[in-house]
């Protein structure tokens, strides 16, 4: 089974940085496609910044230059490095997998992915 587990979130002021983390479990993510969305309330879900098996990443454009997603195959992990945040990255941030080639080329769409992690809370704010 595909699992998938975000570190905590937290609560940082505009400007801060915050990394989170996604341990996955029964799967290797350097075969798979291995994104991160955002949904914040009352909007939709979207896709942050994804990578796939190949390394070859995808980001929203209103992070990139901001937000870097990692792939550490030791630990069979994806991450994500958040700088420069802002109010409106307040969301709850999920973690997705998904083994298909097809999501290569959709990466940052919700619907490319099948596995989900729980999400963790991000809060900018002053």
């Amino acid at each position: 089974q595909v699992q998938l587990a975000e570190s905590a979130g937290g609560s940082v002021q505009p400007g801060g940085s915050l990394r989170l983390s996604c341990a996955a479990s029964l799967f290797i993510v350097s075969r798979y496609c291995m994104g991160w969305f955002r949904q914040a309330p009352g909007k939709e879900r979207e896709g942050v910044a994804a990578i796939d098996n190949d390394g070859d990443t995808s980001y929203a454009d209103s992070v990139k230059g901001r937000f870097t997603i990692s792939r550490d195959n030791a630990k069979n992990t994806i991450s994500l490095q958040m700088n420069s945040l802002n109010p409106e990255d307040t969301a709850m941030y999920y973690c997705a997998a998904d083994g298909h080639w097809q999501c290569r080329v959709t990466k940052l769409w919700v619907t490319s992915y099948a596995h989900w992690g729980q999400g963790t809370q991000v809060t900018v704010s002053s």
